[in-house]
């Protein structure tokens, strides 16, 4: 027999044997916790994702509040302010002034019902009934868009505020601005355009991507720390490096969902309020930034009870035991 070959005692494996098949375990357990670390946040973010473009009923209560919010009702007064306005026709009340007067007058009419209809839009939007017109609205266009991802069309995803202008126009006619000027604004005139057409095929790929995510993600990470846990010897170190690595991923993740953010709204056209804009963009993100601060939590205190539990735990038992040995 060479000298190099491995001696059994008993029938039972030497420590040479074993090392290699603990050296696998350990790297195939370090391996799957590092994959857990990383999926997790993933999983949440696609599980968020896919709430917020599939369930209409969460994507309402998710914007509901802003209703309220003052940037986004300045927004919502200036939009439909500038669509009734664009409506406006001065021609009859000028014919019978001179020419060369029409541009100044035209300045100064137009300037006074611009103020007056931004007065009543505003009455309307601070007042008790745009919250239920605000969560319809949003409502129809959630639903648009959700035919827009499943089907095959290409149409654009718009914010119709037909409902506002209808009760603008109302609010109008019942405050003495009965004039022909405000007759000829239509029904449906003024949009936000939340997807444009073009921009819809791509948004359909990224959507089943989250789709197929949102439903492969979050079990793949819980088999992946569940497996990596139980393959490895030193579960404590591994618990401190599982929890410290989820703490950081999500971090990352926060950090990234930030500069996505600030990017987003650095990009948007002039005409679009940043301050409603972010307001929008934070609402939206509101449920998963606070589940990635969970997760980032969560792992920080897995980590510390890992780290300084067991044996401060044991360093309480021993002193309990010495001070009993010792007597009162």
């Amino acid at each position: 027999m060479s000298a190099s070959a491995p001696v059994r005692r008993d029938g039972r494996m030497t420590e040479r044997e074993r090392s290699p098949r603990r050296r696998g375990r350990a790297v195939a357990g370090g391996v799957l916790l590092l994959m857990g670390a990383l999926l997790l946040p993933l999983s949440l973010a696609a599980t968020w994702a896919r709430a917020e473009l599939t369930e209409t009923d969460s994507y309402v209560a998710t914007v509901a509040p802003l209703a309220g919010n003052a940037a986004v009702q300045d927004a919502v007064v200036d939009d439909v302010t500038n669509g009734v306005m664009a409506h406006v026709r001065l021609d009859g009340l000028l014919r019978a002034v001179p020419r060369a007067e029409r541009p100044a007058l035209r300045k100064h009419f137009t300037r006074g019902i611009r103020e007056f209809v931004d007065k009543q839009v505003r009455q309307v939007v601070t007042g008790r009934h745009f919250p239920s017109m605000w969560n319809g609205v949003h409502r129809t266009a959630h639903r648009t868009l959700d035919g827009s991802l499943t089907a095959s069309g290409r149409s654009a995803v718009t914010l119709d505020l037909t409902p506002v202008v209808e009760r603008v126009t109302h609010q109008l006619s019942r405050n003495g601005m009965g004039l022909d000027i405000l007759r000829r604004v239509p029904r449906a005139g003024v949009e936000i355009v939340l997807l444009r057409g073009p921009d819809v095929p791509r948004i359909r790929a990224v959507y089943k991507v989250v789709h197929t995510g949102a439903l492969l993600l979050p079990p793949a990470a819980a088999l992946c720390l569940a497996g990596g846990l139980l393959l490895v010897r030193r579960r404590r170190r591994a618990l401190i490096c599982t929890g410290l690595g989820c703490a950081a991923a999500a971090a990352l993740l926060a950090v990234a969902l930030a500069l996505v953010r600030s990017r987003a709204l650095d990009a948007l056209p002039a005409v679009i309020s940043r301050p409603a804009a972010g307001a929008y963009a934070d609402a939206l993100t509101g449920p998963l930034r606070t589940g990635v601060w969970l997760v980032a939590c969560a792992g920080a205190l897995t980590a510390a009870l890992a780290a300084t539990g067991p044996p401060t735990a044991r360093a309480l038992l021993l002193r309990r035991f010495a001070r009993a040995a010792d007597g009162p």
